[in-house]
């Protein structure tokens, strides 16, 4: 199946698969996906193909979309990575973001995620948009503020016992 890929100003944003095994091995293991997101075990290339093999490759084939690698146009260098999750306990699509620290604070992400949310919209005909961070992740806080969500409560979702921050958006 042939997936959309997405471009902005400075950023490509494609499907991630199995030749992004060695980026995604080290941005699931910086300190702050670890922090914010959690530790995912993975510890060598091999277990970075499956996890996109199993974890993002299977709702991209169900519903068109899902986890995107940022590769910079200027340089073709894998940055960080979005996407659209259908994540279970959560209403609506959960929009979310990670980038490699060295290009965090550059912009990115908004030009990624503001891409996407259009996307969401024009696209996926979506009319709601999630996005879940954790209480001292107050960067991502600020971003989905800024592409227009809006704080609604604290959840927890199923097998987490973190109590997240849920922002939403509604057309």
């Amino acid at each position: 199946m042939d997936f959309k890929t997405f471009k902005t100003e400075r950023l490509l944003l494609r499907p991630t698969d199995a030749t992004d095994a060695a980026f995604i091995l080290k941005l699931l293991n910086t300190p702050k996906w670890i922090q914010f997101v959690g530790d995912r075990k993975v510890t060598t290339v091999a277990e970075a193909r499956a996890y996109i093999a199993n974890r993002m490759t299977p709702q991209l084939n169900r519903l068109g979309y899902g986890n995107y690698t940022m590769v910079r146009k200027s340089d073709g260098k894998k940055i960080g990575t979005c996407g659209l999750y259908d994540r279970e306990g959560l209403s609506g699509i959960d929009i979310g973001f990670a980038l490699l620290p060295q290009f965090e604070k550059q912009g990115y992400a908004f030009e990624a995620v503001s891409q996407l949310k259009d996307a969401a919209v024009n696209l996926f005909n979506m009319t709601e948009i999630s996005g879940i961070t954790t209480k001292d992740n107050t960067a991502s806080q600020n971003l989905l503020v800024k592409i227009g969500l809006s704080f609604e409560k604290f959840i927890t979702i199923p097998n987490d016992d973190v109590e997240l921050c849920l922002y939403r958006w509604v057309l």
